[in-house]
C-alpha cells in the first residue's frame, strides 16, 4: 500500500476458538502498518482478553490499541449478535496526530471545569479535531463523562459507545493497548490531516407539530405545552394520525427536545429523542427521560422498524452527497443492543444499510449499552440510536 496515503482495513470472524479467530483476523488486516487499532470482542472470551491484546500489539506493533467487550460484534457487512467473534479495524493515517487517555469516575469528579479537565487530560482545545469514546457502564457515570467532555471540547465531534456484556453480573471490559479495565473510559483523539463525520440515527419519525413546553411541575414532569395539558397535547396529536400511524405509534411514541432552539424549521435529525415513561392521569403531566425546562421545543417521535430503517438510509444518503470526492477511510458503528434482529427482523440491518449507502468501507463496532453521538453541536448519551463515525480528510 501507499505508505503516503491513508488506508484501512477490517477483519471479522466468528469462532468459538478465540485463538484461531485471532490468527484469522490479524491475517486479513496484516497489510496494514498500523498507526492505531480498535478491537471488539465477544463477551465469550473474556477470560482470555489480555492474552488477545498482547498478542495483537507483539504481531502488529500497533503503538495504539483500544475497544471494548460486546454482546454483539460488528464487521463490513456483518453484525454476529450473542456470538463468538472478534472484530479488528486497522489504520494507517499520515499526517494523523493521535493521543489516547484513560478516564476514571474518579478524574471527573475531581475536575472542576471544562479547562481544568483539559489539564488533566494534557490534551488543549486545539490539539483535537474529533474523539471516539468507549466506557463502562457500570462503574462509571457515563452522563457525566459526555457533558463534561462535551464541555470541555465543544463542538469537536465524539462518537464511541458503552461497552457491553454480561448484564447480570454488571460486568464488560475496555482494552487500552496491553491493558484490560472493568471500569473507567478509554478515550482516541484526532487531530492533524483528519476528523471524524458523525451520523447519529435515532431512528424516529417526528410527528404532529412542534411546540413549546409552558409549565413543568417540581419533581421535573412537563405539565403544560403551549399553555394546554401535556397529556391532552398528546392525545391530539395522535388524533391527527392516520389510522396506519396510530397503529404504529401505540407502543412506539417518544418524545423529541429540539438540539436547537433558534432553527426555523425542524425536522428528523433536530431533536434529541428522549422516552416518554407515562402520564399522571391526575394532573395531565408527562414524565420523559430529560431534564425539561419552560421554553424548550418539544415534539412527539415515533420510532419503529419502519422509521428507524428510513432514518438511516436518509442519513447515508445525505452523507454520500455532501462528502462527494472525499470517500471516508473506514467507519466505526456503535449501536444499541436493542436494535438488530430485535428491532429489524432481519440480520445485519446497519452494516448492511452502510455498506449499500457507501460502498465496501472498512468497518468495526459492536452492540452497545449505550451510544455517544452528537445532536446539534452537544453530544449525548442515547439509547435504541445507530452511531456512525466516518474517518475523513479535512
Amino acid at each position: 500500500m501507499d505508505e503516503c496515503k491513508p488506508s484501512a482495513l477490517s477483519a471479522l470472524v466468528i469462532d468459538e476458538d478465540w485463538e484461531q479467530a485471532l490468527e484469522q483476523a490479524l491475517e486479513q488486516i496484516e497489510d496494514v502498518v498500523a498507526d492505531a487499532i480498535f478491537l471488539f470482542a465477544s463477551i465469550d472470551f473474556a477470560p482470555y482478553f489480555p492474552m488477545m491484546l498482547h498478542i495483537v500489539r507483539r504481531a502488529t506493533g500497533t503503538p495504539i490499541l483500544i475497544g471494548c467487550s460486546g454482546q454483539g460484534i460488528i464487521g463490513s457487512d456483518q453484525e454476529l449478535e450473542d456470538l463468538p467473534a472478534i472484530s479488528l479495524l486497522a489504520l494507517s493515517l499520515p499526517g494523523a496526530r493521535l493521543r489516547t487517555v484513560r478516564v476514571t469516575q474518579e478524574l471527573l469528579e475531581a475536575s472542576k471545569g471544562p479547562h481544568d479537565l483539559r489539564q488533566q487530560l494534557g490534551l488543549p482545545f486545539d490539539d483535537v479535531n474529533a474523539w471516539f469514546m468507549f466506557a463502562d457502564p457500570f462503574h462509571m457515570d457515563c452522563e457525566e463523562l459526555v457533558e463534561k467532555f462535551s464541555q470541555a471540547y465543544p463542538g469537536l465531534p465524539m462518537i464511541g459507545g458503552l461497552a457491553s456484556g454480561d448484564f447480570e453480573d454488571h460486568e464488560s471490559y475496555i482494552f487500552y493497548n496491553d491493558e484490560v479495565h472493568e471500569d473507567g473510559a478509554i478515550g482516541l483523539a484526532i487531530d492533524g490531516d483528519y476528523t471524524i463525520l458523525p451520523l447519529v440515527s435515532q431512528g424516529c419519525d417526528p410527528i404532529g407539530e412542534a411546540w413549546t413546553i409552558t409549565s413543568v411541575l417540581d419533581n421535573g414532569l412537563v405539565d403544560g405545552i403551549s399553555n394546554r395539558s401535556a397529556y391532552n397535547m398528546l392525545v391530539d396529536t395522535l388524533q391527527t394520525l392516520s389510522p396506519e400511524l396510530q397503529r404504529r405509534a401505540q407502543r412506539n411514541l417518544l418524545v423529541g427536545l429540539a438540539a436547537d432552539e433558534y432553527q426555523d424549521n425542524y425536522e428528523r435529525g433536530s431533536f434529541l429523542v428522549r422516552q416518554l415513561f407515562g402520564v399522571d392521569r391526575r394532573t395531565g403531566a408527562l414524565a420523559i427521560g430529560a431534564q425539561s425546562r419552560i421554553g424548550q421545543t418539544i415534539q412527539f417521535q415515533l420510532r419503529d422498524a419502519t422509521s428507524a430503517d428510513l432514518d438511516l438510509h436518509e442519513l447515508l444518503s445525505q452523507a454520500r452527497t455532501n462528502l462527494g470526492d472525499n470517500q471516508p477511510i473506514a467507519g466505526l458503528l456503535c449501536t444499541c443492543n436493542g436494535r438488530g434482529v430485535g428491532m429489524f427482523g432481519i440480520p445485519d440491518h446497519d452494516a448492511g444499510v452502510i455498506t449499500r449507502e457507501l460502498g465496501q468501507l472498512p468497518l468495526s463496532g459492536l452492540f452497545c449499552n449505550g451510544e455517544i453521538g452528537p445532536v446539534g453541536k452537544r453530544t449525548f448519551l442515547h439509547g435504541f440510536t445507530a452511531c456512525l463515525g466516518l474517518i475523513i480528510k479535512k
